[in-house]
């Protein structure tokens, strides 16, 4: 199946064949044929065969039209009138929106991230009929560990580009030679520049799947997990399907609430009264989350197409909807500059908006449709391998450690730290580095 929607004219990205192993040392399946166009729109996809393991090199090459598209969009924009009140009660602020979008229009270069991914080795595969993207690099050190990383929504590949550095060269960022990893990190289908689902069951538990099929196709017969937002779901998932060579996972969403707060929290009801402070503060953020923070994902889950058709035409329309909750869900008191540059912000909005995903990344929460939060839900005790988590403080709740123990009778890792947010490794990606170290060094010699 085709990576990119040939309707869509307004992406064209390049795949050239795969020349050499990269350094890589893992025995590859190369693809000697070159990208062909299907209706005007090059495809890594063009002349594969369904079923065909091969993988291939990918390049991303943004066309100068669709470039100049987003700005004529942006130039075109209606804007609503202004918000009736003095805070972000109601939503993103007019003001600010405007200067992010004129910025987007006038001084932002797509061109430098393009060549930043475009500088690491990115690949795809074929797997149960979709193309994946991930980018894989080795560590230096040959008896490195192997992880996969998964992102989530509104983020992408890109929150993880800062920590492939400290994840896989230790040594030159304060670690020892022996906490490197090799580091994959696909984009899940739908998103990014993977494959696009064209028929229902792509959720969670098949991601996850697929994501075991992609580590041993790399040779890996050893590996680790781990995931924030959507990651966290597949990497729990991945856990309770336990395939051979899975060592351990990291998550740092985690699903901890008791059984007996779901419904409570979900309305909005006011704690017991014998809770301790830990476990009061995360009921009540997660119940304030729930009835005033939670309309998007009640969107995505209910009508991801009824959304789509703003999100997928109109560049100001999903800038608003991401920059919202980049600015809620990072630690930085609501002004998400302070920890991440507006072009990194800009980067990952443009990612969505030029691979014209926003319907289909929307999809993944009507396929999960769950709660995220709930350890039932989620049924983390079906995990029996061993369980890793760090809790940053400015994550959507901060999982008390009583009900993390509860939700994960394997948790071997549980570590709060000072900084970073839902957005981990994007914010801190030295400190999310560390914690993977020690997360995951008792397993390595498993």
């Amino acid at each position: 199946m085709s990576i990119i929607n040939s309707a869509l004219k307004r992406r064209d990205f390049i795949t050239t064949s795969l020349i050499g192993t990269l350094g890589l040392g893992l025995p590859l399946l190369f693809n000697s044929a070159p990208a062909q166009a299907l209706g005007g729109v090059p495809s890594p996809a063009s002349g594969v065969a369904p079923g065909d393991p091969r993988i291939r090199e990918f390049r991303i090459r943004v066309p100068d039209s669709a470039l100049a598209d987003l700005r004529q969009r942006l130039a075109a924009t209606r804007w609503p009138d202004r918000e009736t009140v003095p805070d972000t009660s109601q939503g993103v602020q007019l003001a600010r929106l405007q200067a992010i979008s004129s910025y987007w229009a006038t001084s932002y270069d797509w061109r430098k991230i393009e060549k930043r991914l475009n500088d690491l080795p990115q690949f795809v595969t074929q797997i149960d009929g979709l193309d994946i993207h991930f980018i894989h690099v080795r560590s230096r050190n040959p008896n490195a560990l192997p992880i996969i990383i998964t992102h989530g929504w509104p983020g992408s590949i890109l929150e993880m580009v800062k920590a492939i550095g400290p994840l896989t060269d230790p040594v030159a960022h304060g670690g020892q030679a022996e906490d490197a990893f090799h580091v994959v990190i696909p984009s899940i289908p739908g998103y990014g520049f993977s494959a696009k689902p064209r028929e229902l069951g792509w959720g969670p538990d098949r991601v996850a799947r697929a994501w075991d099929v992609l580590m041993k196709r790399l040779g890996y017969t050893r590996y680790v997990s781990q995931g924030g937002d959507h990651g966290s779901v597949i990497s729990d998932a991945l856990a309770r399907q336990k395939p051979t060579g899975l060592l351990g996972i990291h998550v740092n969403m985690p699903p901890t609430i008791p059984a007996e707060y779901v419904k409570a929290i979900n309305a909005g009801d006011p704690p017991p009264a014998d809770l301790p402070e830990s476990e009061r503060v995360a009921f009540e953020t997660l119940s304030r989350f729930f009835t005033r923070n939670a309309a998007y994902g009640a969107l995505m889950v209910t009508r991801p197409q009824t959304i789509g058709y703003g999100l997928c035409d109109s560049p100001v329309s999903l800038a608003a909807f991401m920059y919202e909750k980049i600015a809620e869900w990072t630690d930085s008191g609501g002004e998400p500059e302070r920890v991440l540059t507006r072009d990194e912000i800009l980067d990952d909005i443009s990612l969505y908006w030029l691979t014209d995903t926003g319907a289909s990344a929307s999809r993944f929460y009507w396929e999960n449709n769950n709660n995220n939060f709930s350890a039932a839900a989620q049924k983390t005790t079906e995990i029996t391998i061993p369980v890793a988590v760090t809790v940053f403080p400015g994550e959507i709740y901060r999982a008390p450690k009583t009900w993390t123990q509860r939700a994960y009778p394997t948790l071997h890792y549980f570590n709060e730290v000072d900084k970073g947010g839902h957005f981990a490794a994007w914010e801190q990606p030295e400190l999310f580095a560390a914690e993977m170290r020690a997360a995951f060094r008792p397993l390595r010699q498993a």
